[in-house]
């Protein structure tokens, strides 16, 4: 007779236990990219992630005759609350056999401990919130991901559909082609624009990463505030943003658009650096460093992470500016493939001009919500 029990984790050992899960849970996976343990940990530990400054969380393993089946984080962000007026909460980093009653024993934990915290409703996974790794891959399944994308089985989408769980939103990923050139029209209307009376087009300044980071905080505090996804960033998490962003940005891949000396807009793109991580096998001891430094010259492709610009410079082609000079940047470094990502669904503004560049939507990953109480919120 089996005996499946769901508690929390409340020690170093239960913590171990739930980041090492995914290496069992992946282990005959040649797409999965092994993340780097500490780096996970890390993003776990409150007093370490400035994110659980704002937000709270609980963390839930799933054992079955004493081994670990499954695991997921229950969050609730005081930000995103209160910025979106709503009782939300969040579930994450989510990983479980193939097992109907494992994912319901789990999720019933995460529902369980949201009640008791006031929640209305469960958006997820957000791992740990919508502004990190977000969405379950819907399809296809044939391909490794790019940075700081999730990834996950096929028949996750079917546990979760069993517990209850359907679809909030859809986010899209777009692969571009690198070896296109581009249309003379199209260089000549980028040119024009550059040259416009108080426009400053620039790449990020690693030199002083910590003025531009407020910068990249300014813009996106603007740009995304209508967005469904959207909650502020606090200065602790923007510190937090350029330490993790300077030992694999490329400036030439980062541009920034300024209007008479005011950021406009701003565009990060990321080598892809899973391309490294999945030799590292999640560690950066005794080789990984000397793995990781060897191998990141060998990097063909590179993720487009984040673009927008504020309200006020909407309709004047910087959007487009930015993906021109993010598109050169990248050509220049030699990389082959890119991917634009994530796209919310219904973000038309953005997916145009992806279109306009022949991307192609070849990725689909979903939201999934659960609804707690009777009321709509």
């Amino acid at each position: 007779m089996t005996s499946l029990k769901v508690r929390e984790v409340n020690s170093e050992k239960d913590m171990e236990l739930f980041v090492r899960l995914p290496f069992s849970i992946y282990q005959h996976d040649p797409w999965w990219v092994p993340p780097i343990v500490v780096e996970q940990k890390r993003t776990l530990t409150p007093g370490r992630n400035p994110f659980w400054d704002h937000a709270r969380r609980k963390l839930f393993l799933a054992e079955r005759n004493g081994t670990i089946c499954g695991r997921i984080c229950a969050t609730v962000d005081d930000n995103y609350n209160n910025v979106r007026r709503s009782k939300t909460g969040f579930f994450g980093f989510f990983e479980c056999e193939d097992n109907t009653t494992t994912a319901r024993a789990l999720f019933d934990a995460v529902a369980g401990w949201c009640k008791d915290q006031g929640v209305e409703q469960i958006y997820g996974p957000a791992n740990p919130s919508l502004n990190d790794e977000a969405g379950l891959l819907i399809g296809p399944f044939d391909g490794s991901p790019y940075i700081k994308m999730s990834y996950n089985p096929a028949y996750y989408p079917r546990l979760l559909e069993s517990c209850g769980l359907t679809k909030a939103k859809d986010l899209y990923a777009y692969r571009v082609p690198l070896d296109q050139t581009p249309p003379a029209k199209l260089v000549r209307v980028m040119e024009h624009i550059k040259r416009k009376k108080g426009l400053r087009v620039r790449t990020l300044n690693l030199s002083d990463l910590s003025t531009d980071v407020r910068f990249i905080k300014e813009v996106y505090n603007d740009a995304w505030s209508n967005n469904w996804d959207y909650a502020p960033l606090t200065d602790a998490e923007v510190d937090d943003l350029a330490r993790q962003l300077r030992p694999i940005v490329r400036p030439e891949i980062c541009p920034m658009v300024f209007c008479h000396d005011e950021p406009a807009g701003i565009c990060i793109a990321l080598p892809d650096y899973n391309q490294v991580l999945k030799r590292m096998r999640g560690s950066l001891l005794p080789f990984g460093w000397v793995t990781f430094l060897f191998h990141r010259k060998r990097i063909t492709r590179a993720r487009l992470w984040a673009l927008g610009v504020k309200r006020k410079f909407h309709n004047l082609g910087y959007d487009s500016l930015l993906y021109y000079e993010a598109f050169m940047g990248a050509r220049r470094l030699g990389y082959t493939d890119s991917e634009v990502s994530w796209i919310l669904e219904d973000n038309l503004a953005i997916i145009r001009p992806i279109e306009l560049w022949n991307g192609e939507r070849y990725r689909t990953y979903r939201i999934y919500r659960l609804q707690l109480s009777a009321s709509e919120v």
